[in-house]
């Protein structure tokens, strides 16, 4: 049995994965297939090394910092999230808080990232080959959100946040081979997604980027439609749909510790449905650690 493992992200509200994977680490849990987009391929990178709450201090306390989000960010860089300082100066070995890119890549579970190419419009899986010490730029491709960064280009090409192209990859986990497939959503599964700014955001990099833009505006009905699959995967018993009953007031980048605290508890809380779901598998297959 193959058992994999899909993190949608969400910006700040990623911070609820980061507590199922947390949970996930603390009772020994390994996944055969790993999948992230945007902030969930951080949460995935760091679940994959083994290193439980690493995430937790870039949401609750490095997003705070300035140099992680802010205007200022818009004038000097042209993103109001600075990725070079959230996955390299942060992340890096001689890092505040750095990856350990040797015990992921130790890790026998595969693993994608998934961005959407800001020319074409075409989604690009990465896989753990893309990652390398102190080279974190696919992290950064997958996590650039329209108009709020600018597209971060992996080996001269731009790209921008996987969300656009392929927001809920739950497909893919089973093209891939898997025969069961954990989803961790960062909103209530039950919630349609609307277009928000999207429209807005569009307009301002239709000019440069026409594909993407065109891309966003189609993004709330992708995601919805894919959560959708994975409700229909989950009634057959092969998907397990683990997303919080609210957000508890956070959104893409709110910043409020209290709100974070709470949606990260929630995420501890809710990972044990995924032990449930393991026993509950007449296989009976026994998950060990990630290795480390």
């Amino acid at each position: 049995m193959k058992l994999g493992v899909v993190d949608v992200g969400g910006g700040l509200r990623g911070i609820y994965a980061a507590g199922v994977f947390d949970y996930c680490l603390d009772e020994e849990i390994k996944f055969d297939f790993c999948i992230g987009v945007s902030a969930g391929s951080a949460n995935i990178t760091s679940y994959m090394a083994g290193q439980k709450g690493r995430n937790y201090v870039f949401y609750t306390d490095y997003s705070f910092r300035k140099e992680y989000m802010g205007f200022h960010n818009m004038a000097r860089k042209r993103s109001y999230l600075d990725l070079d300082y959230v996955y390299g100066t942060l992340s890096n070995s001689g890092g505040e808080n750095p990856l350990d890119c040797a015990a992921l890549q130790r890790n026998p579970a595969e693993l994608l990232i998934v961005a959407s190419n800001a020319l074409t419009g075409q989604v690009k899986y990465f896989d753990k080959t893309d990652l390398k010490p102190d080279d974190y730029s696919v992290l950064k491709a997958s996590s650039a959100i329209p108009f709020v960064c600018r597209p971060y280009e992996v080996e001269g090409v731009p790209y921008y946040d996987g969300a656009l192209g392929d927001p809920v990859p739950v497909e893919k986990a089973f093209q891939r081979g898997c025969d069961q497939v954990i989803v961790i959503l960062s909103k209530p599964k039950d919630i349609l997604r609307g277009p928000g700014k999207d429209p807005l955001f569009a307009r301002r990099i239709r000019k440069k980027y026409p594909l993407a833009a065109q891309n966003l505006l189609l993004r709330a009905r992708r995601y919805n439609d894919g959560v959708a699959l994975a409700k229909q995967y989950e009634a057959q018993g092969r998907a397990l749909i683990v997303a919080p009953d609210d957000t508890c007031g956070v959104d893409t980048l709110t910043r409020d510790r209290d709100a974070l605290e709470r949606l990260y508890q929630k995420g501890r809380q809710d990972g044990q449905a995924i032990l449930n779901f393991i026993r509950s598998d007449g296989t009976k297959r026994e998950r060990l650690s990630v290795c480390h």
